[in-house]
């Protein structure tokens, strides 16, 4: 068996969306869908949404699971509209999620998110193996980026979210509350560089640095000999010290309140008022 997969890419968040299946059986699932989000009319669209079903319809296949690498900062979530789309499909995150849903419910005061997952339809374990019919995911605890965070790898095809991402570009920050850039480093060096070196990585943004063309695939080898922050010889020492520094004046994503008050609740918009109009929330402070 010989799985495929299919990267869409959004531009707004420079986010890669996967689909993974297999072309004969049909069973597949979606990583980390995009639900378009216009922060200024506040308005969401599903374009991204429809690139998937339109693929998912094409070639007639049957996804039962849809899968977050972590609650993201970057960009809303599609799991809820799209699981509506794709009956029988569920809904997964590391079983972490309710740190962060307990962190940023204190920061946020989001009464109506719970803080236990059960929102989600699946809470993964660590090494936990989902059974996808004709093939199988192993799930790979990856925190550093966010305490929450996994890899998933499926027939030597790892998905890594914003743990690595491509040689030029590095590793995901770690400044957002729980991260770590020691568990990250251990995620990295410790977990993924001993994965053989053939393994496929397929990573969860592209920024295109220095305007050079879209890439969102390359290998544990590579990553070992040419990742610009984190190389097999890299010291832990030395990376913290990177990283840190390299947090201290990175600005915070554009869309991370929207984002992370919708990806905690599993992609689920806020109820709405009593003027039936739902509402995300922005925390004012005051600088002295």
């Amino acid at each position: 068996m010989s799985i495929r997969v299919k990267d869409l890419f959004d531009k707004n968040t420079n986010t890669l969306t996967y689909i993974v299946y297999d072309p004969n059986a049909k069973d597949a699932i979606v990583i980390d869908p995009v639900l378009d989000f216009n922060s200024a009319a506040g308005k969401i669209s599903f374009e991204s949404i429809e690139k998937i079903l339109t693929f998912v319809l094409e070639h007639q296949l049957n996804v039962k699971y849809i899968l977050e690498t972590h609650a993201h900062a970057d960009h809303l979530t599609g799991a809820q509209f799209l699981k509506k789309k794709l009956p029988g499909s569920l809904v997964g995150i590391n079983s972490n999620i309710s740190i962060v849903q307990e962190t940023f419910n204190k920061v946020l005061n989001l009464k109506h998110v719970k803080i236990d997952g059960s929102q989600f339809d699946i809470l993964l374990d660590e090494d936990n193996v989902l059974d996808v019919g004709t093939f199988e995911i192993q799930t790979i605890f990856t925190p550093g980026h966010t305490p929450a965070c996994s890899s998933f790898l499926i027939d030597g095809h790892l998905f890594t979210g914003d743990a690595i991402f491509m040689p030029d570009s590095g590793t995901g920050r770690c400044d957002f509350p729980k991260g770590s850039a020691k568990d990250l480093y251990h995620s990295i060096h410790e977990k993924l560089y001993k994965l053989p070196d053939d393994t496929k990585i397929y990573v969860g943004h592209d920024y295109q640095p220095e305007g050079r063309e879209l890439m969102f695939q390359t290998t544990i080898g590579e990553q070992k000999e040419k990742n610009i922050q984190l190389t097999q010889s890299t010291s832990e020492a030395d990376y913290i010290e990177f990283r840190t520094k390299r947090d201290e004046i990175l600005d915070a994503p554009k869309l991370l309140l929207p984002s992370i008050q919708i990806n905690i609740d599993a992609g689920k918009l806020p109820p709405a008022e009593e003027n039936e109009v739902r509402y995300l929330k922005l925390p004012i402070s005051e600088k002295i």
